[in-house]
């Protein structure tokens, strides 16, 4: 294992851990604090990497497609709060899951018809498409600084914004004592739909911020969903610092298990066998994971103490 390997897939680990951590917060503010189970948590990304690659396509100009395509994914955010989850809000989980799913099922075949099922080719910045040497030996992609760069920046956003402000304030006691928040004088509603729309900003920003990495398509939210409520459950429901570490973890475990568990597997058993045990194991890691996480702490790592 050259150290150049390992450096390189320590920052692939870290680049799509803070990925899943821009979908992941979203995802566990609406979840924590509305106690709302989204599904189509995975379309808001998707919807992002779509309009920021229109608007890029339209304007000729990253950053103001960028701009213009985060504004985009805010209003869809407060269009679907309005015309569909603030009507589930107050269900249980289950009309939850089956109203966010015919969502996912209604968007999906929208985007299909609009944009057809080809995937949209995302142009990265030409001033951020190259490479930069790190050390002799480790030429990395700019853009995926880039990645890691906003996604810690998003961080340190996310934590002034929840724990230095009145409005983190008003969230964080929304998220336990919604009536008494209420009897104070406070729109509850208006409180989640800025929650849901934040939200759905962030699932965008993280669409755009991969798009041109990945193919941008119409499924291209799902695995993303998946993974996103894996982070969830090991950072803890409602945890801004959960999310952050258990995206971290998530995209480390997931990248180093795919990039070394063959030859990892080749110092205990036969090269065949190893070729063949390694790609379903490092499949299965990020779920072994958080079954041992679990198996700790019930609630996650930084979840609500139970009494």
């Amino acid at each position: 294992m050259s150290t150049v390997l390992l450096v390189s897939q320590l920052l692939n680990g870290l680049q799509l851990g803070l990925v899943l951590f821009l979908v992941a917060a979203g995802l566990t503010l609406v979840f924590g604090v509305m106690d709302f189970i989204n599904l189509a948590h995975g379309v808001q990304y998707m919807l992002g990497a779509y309009l920021v690659a229109m608007c890029v396509g339209f304007t000729g100009h990253f950053g103001l497609g960028l701009l213009l395509g985060l504004i985009g994914a805010l209003v869809l955010g407060i269009v679907l709060e309005w015309l569909v989850f603030r009507h589930l809000t107050r269900r249980d989980h289950l009309e939850q899951v089956l109203g966010t799913f015919g969502v996912i099922l209604v968007v999906t075949e929208g985007v299909r018809m609009i944009f057809g099922t080809a995937p949209l080719a995302m142009p990265m910045p030409v001033a951020l498409s190259g490479s930069v040497t790190l050390f002799p030996g480790l030429n990395y992609p700019v853009w995926r600084l880039v990645i890691i760069a906003v996604g810690l920046a998003v961080a340190g956003l996310l934590w002034f914004l929840v724990h230095r402000t009145r409005l983190g304030m008003l969230v964080r006691a929304g998220s336990t004592h919604p009536g008494i928040v209420s009897a104070l004088g406070v729109n509850i509603d208006r409180l989640f739909l800025f929650v849901f729309a934040f939200g759905a900003m962030l699932a965008g920003l993280a669409g755009a911020m991969a798009g041109p990495l990945v193919s941008v398509e119409p499924t291209m939210g799902d695995n993303v969903l998946i993974i996103a409520f894996v982070v969830v459950v090991i950072g803890g429901i409602g945890s801004i610092k959960g999310a952050f570490v258990g995206a971290l973890a998530v995209g480390l475990v997931d990248t180093l298990g795919r990039a070394f568990a063959v030859d990892l597997l080749r110092l205990v058993m036969d090269r065949s066998a190893a070729a063949t045990a390694g790609p379903a194991l490092s499949s299965m890691l990020i779920y072994v994971l958080m079954a041992l996480v679990l198996g700790l702490r019930p609630s996650g790592l930084f979840g609500p103490k139970k009494a």
